[in-house]
């Protein structure tokens, strides 16, 4: 079964303002007339009997809302916020919420398309006629070369808005809609506006390939194809990694692939095995990235609430992703399992944070350790706050600059039934510095150890759970709790001293700057309980145990053993490795 899921819009992609050559257009408008685009002719295609449902017109693009009896009275809902009053008469401008997401899908129209679909299904000529004085309002006041909405003819809002008005196209044929469209071919052909390698990418050939099937346009269906394919293979590596360093964008990935190989198909082309290969990996990277709890983790650009289903269970539990996912697990069906994530790799880009080195952690059922998540596009500072190191559960170089979108590394992994180790370093922080995973499964514990070099200190955040509430903080050990009375601990040791390591500064809600903070959903934000170590020379080492708030813990030698809720856990620490 396909997954469903309440797609929060991408943010739209810088304006290049380069624009195609009008004797293309020119052409491209030529071109749709001489394939069946009459001029002039006002009426719908259908004039009586029985609709006839389409293909371009049905599917999973449509929207959930606004509906169309709301879309009629004149009123637009998108992303959860309140209702907007448009009126007959729209004004293309309107920005009731300054916010760049919900201008993005005004102007996709494929609002405009729920009254087209509704249309095929009840039949009410008043649905159809609605739709097309929408589009021509927008077509009149929208024009290529200026004077409309700045969001008008950006890239991604052109290509979730072609496939509306090529649905319209087939009730509706009028030429101001048959050059609109070639408007759109045009702009959606040309390289400059072309984002390879990425979601708007894929958007943008499933768009041009809707028009250049829709009109017989072999050369617009060709080029469409070529370049997906070549997209494809970058957007999604050989192990079914989606490059965009924000596992819920696989879940949009994997089913914008579904609508576009179905295109192919209805199109009467033959689908390149190369997409068919990737799309089939998609799953596993989507079930991998996804928590006990049924929930996403919600790395990078990732809500806390995205729910993917109808993906089978792999059989690994472990799985290490070259393009910078650790993802790990007890087992597969049980809420109650252990899961973790580890983030490494390729430097920030697309939607990713700058969350490398960084942990999550769930563990008897519940969230232990989060990502912040994500809140929205919007240029806030509490968005840039979320992007930063200080919102993971990373070690930070007390003092020193950070350096973005450095790259990281994974330099060492041995993966066991009951127990996963990983070591990951980089110069994020212009010197190396060093992290050491450990993740013990039955009695479950997670230990971290964090080393920079001579003349440097680290000082790491460790971010909980909204729903705990830190009940001490004493001695090197912090313990929270959930309303059930369920605790947990964290516990922090300098090494290879084994010295407690006191003084650790709890924040939860503050704004100056942002701190203690999570994100469970689009444009919403929680207090949550934020740890944050004091500055250590040499190596810290964090053990956090669920289930307990009083286990016991020596260290000696470089030995650890506590005592969990379910039994003794031993590992040792030498040098920058756990084991």
């Amino acid at each position: 079964m396909m997954a469903k899921l309440s797609h929060v819009p991408h943010l739209p992609r810088k304006e290049t303002g380069v624009r195609p050559r009008t004797r293309a257009l020119v052409l491209s408008t030529a071109l749709l007339l001489a394939s069946g685009g009459a001029a002039g002719t006002a009426e719908a295609a259908n004039t009586g009997g029985a609709v006839k449902r389409t293909a371009e017109c049905q599917g999973d693009w449509l929207p959930a809302t606004p509906t169309g009896p709301e879309v009629m009275a004149g009123e637009v809902s998108f992303l959860d916020l309140p209702p907007v009053k448009v009126g007959r008469d729209v004004d293309w401008r309107t920005d009731p919420y300054r916010n760049r997401s919900w201008s993005m899908v005004f102007h996709s129209l494929r609002w405009m398309g729920r009254l087209v679909a509704d249309y095929e299904t009840n039949g009410e000529k008043a649905y159809l006629e609605r739709a097309a004085e929408i589009a021509r309002d927008w077509v009149k006041d929208n024009p290529r070369r200026g004077g409309g909405s700045p969001y008008a003819w950006q890239e991604h809002p052109i290509a979730l808005r072609a496939p509306a008005l090529v649905c319209l196209s087939k009730h509706v044929k009028e030429s101001w809609l048959t050059r609109s469209l070639a408007e759109h071919a045009a702009m959606l052909s040309d390289p400059r506006l072309y984002e390879k390698g990425h979601n708007h990418g894929i958007d943008q050939d499933i768009a041009l390939l809707g028009i250049g099937c829709r009109y017989g346009r072999d050369q617009w269906s060709s080029l469409a194809i070529r370049r997906l394919t070549e997209t494809v293979e970058l957007d999604v590596d050989s192990q079914g990694a989606l490059r965009e360093q924000a596992p819920r964008y696989a879940v949009y990935v994997h089913d914008r692939l579904k609508v576009a190989m179905d295109n192919i198909k209805a199109c009467g082309r033959k689908v390149p095995s190369a997409i068919e290969k990737r799309w089939e990996s998609l799953k596993t990277f989507i079930a991998h990235s996804t928590k006990p709890d049924g929930f996403m983790v919600p790395i990078g650009d990732g809500g806390a609430d995205v729910r993917p289903v109808g993906y089978d269970n792999p059989k690994k539990t472990v799985q290490v992703y070259r393009n910078g996912y650790v993802y790990g697990r007890t087992s597969w069906g049980k809420p109650d399992s252990a899961f973790y994530s580890i983030r490494f790799g390729p430097g920030t880009k697309y939607h990713g944070h700058e969350d490398h080195l960084g942990v999550t952690y769930y563990a008897q059922g519940r969230d232990v350790l989060v990502d912040v998540g994500f809140h929205s596009y919007e240029d806030s500072a509490y968005r840039h706050w979320t992007m930063s190191p200080e919102a993971h559960n990373v070690p930070v170089v007390a003092g020193a600059r950070f350096r973005p979108r450095t790259a990281t590394s994974l330099t060492r992994s041995s993966i066991k039934d009951g127990r996963q180790g990983f070591r990951l370093t980089d110069r994020a922080y212009g010197v190396p510095r060093t992290r050491s995973v450990l993740v013990n499964h039955g009695e479950d514990v997670m230990a971290v150890l964090d080393t920079v070099p001579k003349g440097s200190k680290v000082r790491t955040l460790w971010h909980f759970a909204a729903n705990l509430s830190v009940v001490s903080d004493d001695g090197g050990r912090v313990v929270v709790k959930d309303p059930s009375g369920w605790k947990a601990t964290l516990v922090q040791i300098a090494m290879p001293s084994c010295a407690p390591v006191g003084g650790q500064k709890v924040v939860r809600g503050a704004s100056g700057p942002y701190q203690g903070w999570v994100s469970p959903a689009y444009l919403k934000k929680q207090a949550a309980p934020a740890v944050i170590s004091p500055d250590v020379a040499g190596s810290l080492l964090t053990v956090v145990v669920p289930g307990t708030d009083k286990p016991s813990v020596s260290c000696s030698g470089g030995k650890v053993t506590l005592e969990t809720s379910k039994g003794s856990v031993s590992f040792k620490a030498a040098g920058t490795v756990l084991s």
